[in-house]
């Protein structure tokens, strides 16, 4: 119990990155790398922000201001190559990233960046005779609810029926006259608010951000992503919890501690003989 809980609070932060990508590569069949780059300004923003103003302020608003910045970055670095091969699309993405990374770079100077502490989620109890963080019981709670959420608005509203559209057949829907600008812009903004509000319980188990905080939990995201199944929302919370609980029962092997990154990358490996498409991932088959 003392490694599956930490497992599972892992998992559900995971996850929260993981529905970004698999959102994006849904709709516009796009690996977004800077995604794990705005989870990492997300913490940059709370450590500025908290310096200014109490927590009960700056929590909402670096949530706002993560899916805005989402927002920003799909009309100006993807919308323009909207008709462009999807390799320019992918170019674009990763000087996103570097982007987002040498901004972060120049504003801290390259040092390490105390993240607040939150009384709420950072206080100790017990369950199960194990002691954890409050962070570690309420990581997947909320997780779930926001994943029911995501998935009740997808399925019931007009956005997200207009989603499952673009998903399905992105030529025709603009045919028929969704209109396609505003469903990936929704699409970012709720990507990026997700990972926003993944990043504030992530950083409430680390005491500082730095401006690559961001590659290894994205990189972790995108392996939870691909191996549940990337495009599939549940797929991408099957694959988080099991990325995350199979890191953190390694960790707690002394011998084999050291690996637990190239576990991840094995497990991708993997999946990918095994079942390329990912645990919840479709078959395509194009009609000749």
């Amino acid at each position: 119990m003392d490694y599956l809980l930490p497992g599972i609070s892992a998992g559900g932060q995971y996850a929260l990155i993981a529905i970004g990508y698999t959102l994006v590569y849904g709709i516009l069949r796009l690996i977004n790398f800077a995604h794990g780059d705005v989870f990492m300004v997300a913490g940059l923003m709370m450590v500025y922000a908290t310096t200014y103003m109490p927590l009960y302020v700056s929590i909402p608003l670096v949530l706002i201001l993560t899916a805005v910045l989402g927002f920003g970055i799909e009309r100006a670095a993807y919308k323009p190559l909207r008709s462009s091969p999807r390799m320019s699309v992918m170019i674009s993405a990763i000087g996103v990233s570097y982007l987002l990374q040498n901004l972060a770079l120049y504003i801290t100077g390259g040092l390490a960046k105390v993240y607040p502490t939150i009384k709420f989620l950072s206080e100790t109890i017990t369950i199960f005779g194990s002691t954890t963080r409050r962070v570690t019981v309420i990581t997947p709670i909320l997780v779930l609810v926001l994943v029911v959420a995501l998935v009740l608005v997808i399925r019931y509203t007009k956005i997200g029926m207009a989603m499952r559209a673009v998903s399905k057949d992105f030529t025709t829907s603009q045919l028929m006259g969704i209109r396609i600008n505003t469903v990936i812009s929704a699409t970012f903004v709720i990507g990026s608010f997700l990972a926003a509000v993944g990043s504030v319980l992530y950083f409430s188990n680390y005491p500082s951000v730095v401006p690559t905080s961001g590659a290894m939990p994205g990189l972790r995201a995108f392996v939870a992503a691909v191996v549940g199944g990337i495009g599939s929302i549940p797929g991408a919370v099957v694959g988080a919890f099991i990325v995350g609980i199979c890191e953190s029962l390694i960790k707690g092997i002394p011998e084999i501690s050291i690996f637990s990154d190239a576990f991840t990358f094995l497990l991708l490996i993997v999946i990918l003989c095994v079942k390329p498409t990912g645990i919840f991932g479709e078959k395509n088959i194009d009609k000749v």
